[in-house]
Parts: C-alpha cells; sequence; structure tokens
C-alpha cells in the first residue's frame, strides 16, 4: 500500500473487532492484550474499556505510550500512541454494550476505566488487494513454490 493515508489508517481499523494492546511492563517487557474498541475516531484515535485493578491498567497508567496491532489475513496493521483515562459518565454509557456485561457489573461498575487511545504513527504490512488477494497469493505461491513477497523468521527463546 503505496501512500498509507488516515482515511486508510481508520478503515482498517474499524474493520477490527479485537486489537492487541501492547504495553511495557513494571519490570520492562513488552505485554500484549487482547482488547475490544469500542469506537474508533476520524483520527484514527479509539476508545475502550478497562479494568481499573487490572495489572494492564497499571502499566498503561505507569508508561502511556502502547501500541495497537490489527492483522488479517495478508495485512498487518501497527498503530503507536499514548493512552488517556478519562472520567466521563456520558462518554461510557454512549459507548457501553452489552458483550462488556461478561467483563463488568455495568456501566455503573467501580472497576470500569474508559481509556481513550490517541494515535501518534502507523505502520501497514500487507498485500494489496485485501483479504482476498493475500489467500490467492498464498495459495499461488503454494502451488508454484515461489517466494512472497517478504520474509520473515521465528526463533524460540
Amino acid at each position: 500500500m503505496a501512500d498509507l493515508t488516515k482515511e486508510q489508517v481508520v478503515k482498517i481499523m474499524r474493520e477490527e473487532r479485537l486489537v492487541m494492546m501492547a504495553s511495557l511492563s513494571e519490570s520492562g517487557k513488552i505485554q500484549t492484550h487482547p482488547m475490544t474498541p469500542q469506537e474508533i475516531t476520524d483520527d484514527a484515535d479509539a476508545w475502550f474499556f478497562i479494568g481499573l485493578n487490572s495489572d494492564q491498567a497499571q502499566q498503561i497508567k505507569a508508561n502511556r505510550a502502547v501500541n495497537l496491532a490489527f492483522a488479517e489475513t495478508g495485512s498487518w496493521l501497527s498503530v503507536s500512541g499514548t493512552i488517556e483515562f478519562i472520567e466521563d459518565r456520558a462518554q461510557a454509557e454512549k459507548l457501553w454494550n452489552k458483550g462488556m456485561e461478561a467483563y463488568f457489573e455495568g456501566v455503573n461498575d467501580p472497576n470500569l476505566g474508559l481509556i481513550r487511545f490517541n494515535s501518534e504513527s502507523a505502520q501497514f504490512w500487507g498485500t494489496p488487494g485485501g483479504k482476498v488477494m493475500a489467500l490467492a497469493e498464498i495459495v499461488k505461491n503454494r502451488l508454484t513454490g515461489a517466494d512472497h513477497n517478504g520474509t520473515s523468521d521465528t526463533v524460540e527463546l
């Protein structure tokens, strides 16, 4: 994807219902948690609910720099930014949905926190044409033995 735009970033962010939020632990380790964005703004910012008593909330309070990772077959988006803890009951009520009842006792749960992710930069890696083209490329490469664009390697430590 040449010349990535803010509009393209917002579109990708809005297409994903689950993202991974990486934050820095007190011991300096990067830890990642699955999160559900409640809203993605036109500025590529995001609203989330968080358990205020969680280790994740404590980590973010100590170091507000985080990264959001979005993935789909053949494409990946990494968005860096900072977190703000927001006390806004009207906004929490606006964003509240039944899915959150699995984690919180309701919008009045004292453990319910509202955070806003303020985006700073984004990086995208992927196959032009999205998921369908990425799957076609994978199948073609499997059948022909051709290399895919880009390489990756992993080592267990």
